[in-house]
């Protein structure tokens, strides 16, 4: 997959990520009607201030600035624990996906692990 159809396919996902947004009361209020001109930085700025850097749309907002940014160095598609490539059919499915299948599962399985202390 080329570089430029790896861009139009994550600028494809923030654009139908900024709808969402949009579509929700509780952003706006934070981000104002001028939402949409903000770059994608400032978004995740102004979210990561507010109650809503909880939301589910925040965290998608993330791993597709995280993918930009990988993509930019030349590092996308590369696991980013492991540093192996991720799978294509992983990036297909998620074109924000970090990392490969092994370690999404060790991951998984710490996370887990995480959350039974925390309680």
């Amino acid at each position: 997959m080329s570089t430029t159809h790896i861009r139009q396919e994550l600028s494809e996902l923030e654009a139908n990520l900024r709808k969402e947004i949009g579509a929700l009361p509780q952003f706006i209020e934070i981000l104002g009607a001028h939402h949409a001109s903000l770059s994608l930085g400032e978004l995740i700025d102004r979210l990561a201030q507010s109650h809503l850097a909880e939301h589910p749309l925040f965290c998608r907002l993330n791993r597709l600035d995280a993918a930009f940014c990988q993509l930019d160095l030349g590092l996308y598609g590369l696991c980013s624990d492991c540093e192996t490539e991720i799978e294509a059919e992983r990036l297909t499915q998620d074109p924000t996906e970090q990392r490969c299948s092994s370690c999404a599962e060790h991951y998984l399985h710490e996370h887990r692990h995480e959350l039974r202390l925390s309680h």
